[in-house]
């Protein structure tokens, strides 16, 4: 008959202890999770039920606010009469491509002005103006240049997220550890390498992150560009609301854009932890 020695009795027990911790730690997890849901669902309940409440009552104004199930039966008919679907597609489609660009030749920026600091120089007062000057002047001045559509619009949305990425990302190169370069450097490594092995590793997670401010930018640009030029869109719906005062229209275009920016960023959300995972 085998016996186990003192050692390995010990052994599995502290490596059942250390299974028993990671279960509880997972149990842990997903039950905050689930916490964190329930707490999130009953304050959007509670948020409707008060918006319709308070508009049913007199509370706030219902010609301006409209209430819940009036929207609700405001996107359902539009979406059932397929009135909806083109303006989303529109939205939906600029939004994309604004954020892909903005996010893709932000970082691009970035990396060359890190990679020429003669550039950085030059370029640094110039970004700070740009970037503090109000995009909503600027524009009538896209609709002149690159007429009044899709690509005005796309415009619009990358003055916005083109430098606010530059700044942040390379904000970020610049916040590298330096003794990290000085230790490459010192193995004789070229500043591709440089880049490669230690700037852009030691970066990556605010790249990532800056995905999801790029979100919301993405749809602020995108909405301003439609107030200014759009013959569609659901910027072009919220404008159309106030002129023909259908306060209804305006607030289901309000909750279409909330629904839909925050698919997308829980989409850019999934992507970050595929790209974390698998660093």
């Amino acid at each position: 008959m085998n016996k186990r020695g003192p050692s390995e009795t010990s052994a599995a027990s502290r490596a059942q202890w250390l299974q028993d911790m990671h279960e509880d730690y997972s149990r842990g997890i997903k039950q905050r999770k689930r916490n964190v849901m329930v707490v999130r669902s009953v304050i959007m309940l509670l948020f409707f039920a008060a918006w319709e409440v308070g508009a049913r009552l007199g509370w706030i104004d219902e010609l301006l606010f409209s209430y819940p199930t009036k929207v609700f039966q405001q996107i359902l008919g539009d979406m059932v009469s397929g009135s909806l679907w083109p303006h989303l597609g529109m939205t939906v489609g600029e939004t994309a491509v604004g954020f892909v660009l903005g996010t893709l030749l932000g970082t691009l920026l970035a990396v060359l002005i890190w990679w020429s600091p003669f550039l950085s120089a030059v370029l640094d007062p110039y970004m700070v103006v740009f970037n503090s000057m109000p995009k909503v002047a600027l524009g009538p001045i896209f609709i002149v240049m690159f007429g009044a559509g899709f690509t005005a619009i796309v415009v619009t949305t990358l003055s916005i997220t083109v430098i606010v990425t530059t700044l942040v990302v390379y904000n970020s190169f610049c916040g590298v550890d330096p003794n990290l370069v000085k230790v490459v450097k010192s193995f004789g490594a070229s500043r591709v390498q440089v880049f490669t092995k230690v700037i852009l590793p030691a970066s990556f997670p605010t790249v990532v992150s800056t995905l999801k401010v790029n979100v919301g930018m993405s749809w602020v640009g995108v909405i301003v560009g439609e107030f200014l030029v759009a013959k569609s869109g659901l910027g072009y719906l919220i404008i159309y609301g106030f002129q023909v005062f259908n306060f209804t229209l305006v607030m289901s275009s309000l909750l279409i854009i909330a629904a839909v920016a925050t698919a997308m960023y829980q989409l850019v959300v999934y992507v970050e932890r595929l790209l974390l995972s698998h660093r």
